[in-house]
């Protein structure tokens, strides 16, 4: 056995790559090649928004009639009469800032509840055994396939009936949908990540008496931040760009977000193009902020648990 660790190499023929794959690929972006790549893609990728965004400050006249790429001919050609015409119409005698009142009042709690319940149900996954764990799960994953449409019809039914009280109308409704139809994906990614977390750690706490509340709030949680956050984003992004889910179960415009607004700004035949540039700036500062707050955590949440060391 000895003779056999202590054979020399010499003359072998040695692997042909050792790298790890994600090294080499890491490199590749590096490389002054790969960062021109990149830099090139994420200019296209802009490309659209940067005309949304001088569209916006264009003359109606001028974006019904050409491109927004002439506006570089006469750069000194801005108005704010787009802007302000969205924010002063009223849509069925509402302002535009009541609706964007209720996107803010639909997203933050649409987003929050569905990942809260799906954290508490990752943990059960991962790490409580009981009967039927598994082909729960499975079940749980298998809705991920069932279209929306499909569910609207049975949910209002299940709201008009005597289940739920009259108390629950309007916004509450919306997210009480918004959570079911979040839950799936949620719990899916979510039991990814935590069951990825180390067996040692939880094995530690439960020697030294630790309850799975206690485990799952000190531990699971602040280890969980990265992928709770890309989560956030996904969901709080999906919820404030809704408009099916909220005009179904929203009621009256009282109850509708932007969204709602901007279909009835834009005029039945979408000739009103000048506000719709300017209208989904409007809608596109409160996503902006929250991406741009959480970034640190989006890649990391996105790769954690995809690979287990």
């Amino acid at each position: 056995m000895a003779a056999t660790i202590t054979e020399p190499l010499i003359g072998r023929t040695p692997p042909k790559d050792l790298t790890p794959r994600g090294t080499k690929i890491a490199r590749g972006i590096s490389s002054p090649i790969g960062r021109a790549a990149v830099w090139l893609l994420a200019a296209l990728w802009t490309v659209p928004t940067i005309g949304l965004l001088i569209s916006s400050f264009r003359p109606e006249r001028e974006i019904k009639t050409d491109g927004w790429w002439n506006w570089f001919k006469d750069p000194t050609n801005v108005t704010l009469d787009n802007y302000s015409g969205v924010l002063s119409n009223k849509v069925n005698g509402h302002p535009f800032s009541d609706f964007l009142w209720n996107t803010v009042r639909i997203a933050i709690p649409a987003a929050i509840i569905p990942i809260v319940i799906a954290a508490f149900a990752a943990y059960a996954f991962s790490w409580m055994k009981f009967k039927g764990r598994d082909w729960l799960f499975v079940m749980i994953v298998g809705l991920m396939v069932v279209p929306l449409q499909m569910c609207l019809i049975p949910l209002l039914r299940f709201f008009g009936g005597d289940f739920f009280p009259d108390a629950l109308e309007g916004v509450t409704t919306v997210w009480i949908a918004h959570a079911i139809f979040g839950m799936p994906l949620a719990i899916f990614l979510l039991k990814n990540f935590i069951g990825s977390l180390p067996s040692e750690v939880i094995e530690a706490a439960r020697v030294d008496g630790a309850s799975h509340l206690t485990i799952f709030t000190r531990l699971v949680l602040p280890l969980s931040v990265p992928a709770l956050a890309s989560l956030g984003i996904f969901q709080f992004l999906w919820v404030w760009n809704d408009l099916l889910v909220a005009k179904v179960f929203g009621g009256g415009a009282e109850n509708q977000p932007m969204t709602f607004a901007m279909v009835d700004m834009v005029g039945n035949k979408g000739n009103e193009w000048q506000l719709l540039t300017a209208g989904a700036f409007i809608t596109m500062i409160v996503p902006l902020i929250v991406f741009l707050s959480l970034q640190r955590y989006f890649v990391r949440g996105l790769l954690a648990g995809s690979v287990k060391g």
